[in-house]
């Protein structure tokens, strides 16, 4: 992995991460928690979407990928703190 592909890696989580925290309404975790959460939800969102067989290609298809892992990830979080 070069320089460029981890920047682009960090820069979807850091999006994915942030719009989750928009959508489940937890207001976001500041900068390196949201890239954080986005990192983690890439990789569940690319097993849910590998177990379902599903595909998505380019940036968009990335953070959508990333997007729906941090979902589960932090509704996993709210659940687990209640």
């Amino acid at each position: 992995m070069n320089v460029t592909s981890l920047l682009i890696f960090v820069a979807i989580g850091a999006v994915a991460g942030w719009l989750a925290g928009i959508i489940m309404k937890g207001g976001g975790f500041g900068l390196i928690g949201n890239i954080i959460v986005g990192i983690i939800g890439s990789f569940i969102g690319g097993f849910l979407f590998s177990v379902l067989q599903l595909k998505a290609g380019g940036i968009i298809g990335s953070i959508v990928v990333a997007l729906v892992g941090a979902i589960v990830l932090l509704f996993i979080v709210k659940m687990i703190k209640k």
